[in-house]
């Protein structure tokens, strides 16, 4: 069974479930509570949707930057194992 999770975001405290242990829940509700109030100081007077709409144009685009830098690290290892399988062939034929 799923354990119900509280957490605090903006001074809220809500509970939730979710496949993911209980530390890596209170990880992300603490990295988006961070995000929140970062663009809530930033930027004074924002609604809270608006405030939240903008958190969560920000964490996308962490996202994608991660998902980039993965694919770019991919390709970075795929070239170099290509390279090092390549000085192999020429060593050992």
């Amino acid at each position: 069974m799923v354990e119900k999770v509280k957490i605090r975001i903006r001074d809220r405290e809500y509970a939730v479930r979710g496949p993911d242990e209980r530390e890596q829940i209170l990880k992300v509700a603490a990295y988006v509570d961070k995000k929140l109030k970062e663009i809530s100081g930033s930027k004074k007077g924002l609604s809270d949707d608006k405030t939240a709409i903008l958190a969560a144009l920000d964490i996308a685009g962490d996202y994608f930057q991660l998902i980039k830098e993965k694919e770019d690290l991919l390709t970075e290892i795929n070239n170099r194992s290509q390279r090092l399988i390549q000085g192999l062939n020429m060593v050992l034929s």
